[in-house]
């Protein structure tokens, strides 16, 4: 009876509200062997009693199972800390989740999935707002309808500030609002790092569950600034399969995993997994390759977040302004649901991790 041994026991049970091991989610604590005797903690999302009793009953159940009925075994089980006991943001207290959505390089559908995972959102009942970062080419308002739109001012506390636009319920602030459709945005890095800080400090946002934030591609200041201002609570990646777009995709992943910026990867994402023609609705053509960044996640030890099929009604859906997600029962309505789903359990997921570790520093 090893330390080993006790945890590949305990991979097999589930915390019921995250759906994963709580071995891989970090949960178990403080495991302590002594003859046949085993002591050990463990956390649960729900900290109501009777869910603390089933977890114990649960390790307790699997850990005599393999080692015999004459284990003993004492079993701590804690709930994770509330919300409330998270440190409180200076910048936008009352957003819970600040996503960001990147890509190692341009022409990936990373503006498309922000579209379609915050449609998704709002369709599952979430506040969801939109930052479209991407300064030198904001594509946000012209896959909600609102390039026309101008954003008002409000005044909160006796300080103006900006109104987002609202368009499916969603709040949305970008860049292509300050300027006409055909007007290029030529600033240097410091000039659009402070006009991106702005659509976070100077708006009004309120409460959401989420705020995603559409970055521009590649890795440089606009991103530095941004996780400088804004804590960041994770960030999704996006590619195409081939090997051009992953080798620059592992690159942005590698970026938020640096110690100077340090945020959590909540997964990646395979946009333009396949082809499939309106007329042969089964078919599947792998243009770009197959599984690339399924594959990379997995050699990168990431969540694997989803495929999004390249179809026609994708491209046409955002050109008219209404993300796909809100099409009913298409393939691709169901593909970026499921994203949704996924990605909100993985939110979850770290924000469970990040209440342990608040827990274990001591901050109340």
């Amino acid at each position: 009876m090893t330390k080993e041994a006790v945890l590949e026991v305990l991979g097999t049970v589930l915390e019921p509200d995250l759906k994963k091991d709580i071995v891989t989610l970090n949960f178990v604590e403080e495991v302590q062997i002594e003859d046949s005797k085993i002591t050990l903690t463990i956390y649960v999302s729900n900290p109501a009693l009777h869910a603390r009793k089933r977890m114990q009953e649960a390790v307790e159940f699997n850990l005599k199972r393999v080692f015999g009925e004459d284990t003993e075994i004492t079993c701590m089980v804690k709930g994770l800390p509330s919300e409330a006991r998270e440190t409180h943001r200076k910048i936008l207290p009352e957003v819970k989740n600040i996503i960001a959505i990147a890509s190692g390089k341009g022409g990936v559908g990373k503006s498309t999935v922000t579209a379609n995972l915050a449609g998704g959102l709002a369709k599952a009942g979430f506040r969801v707002g939109i930052v479209d970062a991407d300064i030198y080419g904001p594509s946000i308002p012209t896959m909600f309808d609102v390039v026309g739109e101008r954003p008002t001012m409000i005044d909160v506390e006796g300080k103006p500030m900006i109104n987002p636009v609202m368009s499916y319920g969603i709040k949305i602030l970008s860049m292509g609002f300050f300027s006409q459709n055909d007007e290029a945005i030529v600033w240097r890095g410091p000039m659009a790092a402070k006009a991106m800080t702005q659509l976070f400090t100077d708006a009004y946002w309120g409460e959401l569950d989420y705020l995603l934030i559409d970055l521009p591609p590649g890795t440089g200041d606009i991103h530095l600034s941004l996780v400088q201002t804004v804590p960041l609570d994770g960030v999704v990646i996006v590619s195409t399969p081939q090997e051009v777009a992953l080798a620059d995709a592992r690159k942005g992943v590698n970026m938020f995993k640096l110690d100077t910026i340090n945020v959590p990867i909540i997964g990646l994402v395979e946009n333009m997994a396949w082809f499939t023609p309106a007329e042969l609705p089964e078919n599947k053509y792998y243009i770009f390759g197959r599984d690339g960044v399924k594959n990379l996640a997995a050699g990168m030890k990431e969540t694997f977040l989803g495929h999004i099929p390249l179809v026609q009604g994708v491209r046409e859906s955002g050109d008219v302004g209404r993300p796909a997600v809100f099409q009913e029962n298409t393939p691709t309505a169901l593909a970026f649901e499921e994203l949704v789903r996924i990605f909100v359990e993985e939110v979850n997921v770290i924000k469970a991790r990040k209440a342990i570790k608040t827990q274990k520093d001591g901050v109340k």
